[in-house]
């Protein structure tokens, strides 16, 4: 159990990267899945270490995450090159 939220949080990004692939019309789900992780962790550093408005021990980093992966998404989908 003490690893549940990370678990959860991951799993989570992963299902964000998918969806966000399938919206784009993509089949690039992998790189979504790198940019959503990287995103997720982005997110819970900045929630955890630099405005330390959660612990690692409540589900308060996980939202941060999950918005971190979605702002990763979008700059990804809207900067990628298209060559």
């Amino acid at each position: 159990m003490q690893y549940l939220e990370a678990g959860v949080v991951v799993l989570a990004t992963v299902a964000i990267a998918w969806a966000a692939d399938q919206l784009a019309g993509r089949r690039g789900v992998g790189m979504a899945t790198l940019v959503a992780l990287t995103g997720a962790g982005c997110g819970a550093f900045l929630a955890v270490r630099v405005f330390a408005v959660a612990t690692l021990e409540s589900w308060g980093w996980a939202l941060w995450s999950w918005v971190g992966a979605v702002v990763a998404l979008i700059a990804f989908f809207l900067f990628r090159s298209k060559r």
